[in-house]
């Protein structure tokens, strides 16, 4: 799982310029700290949409806009990516990114399997955190992790309502986390999700990635360095990891956890450590 969220920053720091250079920026002024409210009102409102459909037994609305993000994010991803290559016109990259990413979703709804899962989950978090990463710079970002953090938290620990939306819509089998199996036979198509059976696999939602890579994708975009990776973003990425250490401690003791205090606490204390290593000015 650490692995996967090493692999979900490297794509993002790689997708972040093509997307840049194209213009995918989300907000058209990254230091808006009003950005960061805009995001979380949408995180609240679609969560209550999500919640809503629970309740009334109407899973199908939750799979329509999920795939409706799934392909957007991905033809996103892939126009980034055939942006690069000279022989291509606009029109045919376009056309192009949007065949792949059909053809990709299709796939994914006629065959979940963990892996499958697992890959398109990584092209859409390291996609959704380059945009994103892109969009805000670091003050909005380090802002964002922190009420994300506090919204987790209460979500998880206090209201419980983030753990009966992850089972209302696990068993959907949509790439919205990550499957770690925990032997070789495993199998998520016949996966169950009921409550009180044990588990057969690790699982870990793509939200947990895609929030401390926005900080490591704005660090590299906002705060220039003179050539490879500096010390702030390489600071955020071992500081991500060390959260998840912290936080698979505790996921082995058998209760849920909520993610982001501490993979949002280490991205964002890793990024300060590297901050004062290199002697850089937050922008």
């Amino acid at each position: 799982m650490a692995g996967l969220l090493l692999i979900v920053q490297i794509l993002a720091l790689f997708l972040s310029a093509p997307m840049e250079v194209s213009g995918m920026q989300a907000f058209e002024d990254p230091t808006q700290v009003s950005n960061s409210i805009y995001y979380i009102v949408m995180i609240l409102a679609f969560t209550l949409l999500v919640l809503m459909a629970i309740k009334r037994n109407m899973k199908w609305v939750i799979s329509l806009l999920i795939y409706f993000a799934i392909i957007s994010t991905l033809y996103y991803v892939f126009l980034a990516l055939f942006n690069l290559l000279p022989f291509l016109s606009e029109l045919e990259a376009m056309a192009a990114s949007a065949l792949i990413s059909a053809g990709v979703t299709v796939l994914l709804y006629k065959y979940p399997e963990w892996y499958v899962v697992d890959l398109v989950g990584i092209c859409i978090a390291g996609g959704v955190s380059a945009l994103l990463g892109i969009s805000l710079s670091v003050i909005p970002v380090i802002i964002l992790l922190v009420l994300l953090a506090i919204y987790d938290a209460i979500s998880v620990y206090k209201t419980k309502h983030m753990i009966t939306m992850a089972e209302g819509i696990m068993d959907l089998k949509l790439p919205i986390l990550f499957v770690i199996p925990k032997h070789s036979n495993y199998s998520f198509l016949h996966e169950s999700f009921k409550q009180g059976e044990k588990r057969e696999a690790f699982f870990m939602g793509l939200g947990d990635a895609v929030m401390p890579t926005l900080l490591v994708v704005s660090a590299n975009v906002f705060m220039h360095s003179s050539g490879g990776i500096s010390y702030p973003v390489l600071g955020a990425m071992l500081g991500t990891l060390a959260g998840y250490a912290i936080l698979y401690a505790f996921v082995m003791k058998g209760k849920a956890q909520a993610g982001l205090p501490f993979l949002n606490s280490g991205v964002i204390l890793g990024f300060l450590i590297g901050v004062l290593l290199s002697g850089a000015s937050i922008p």
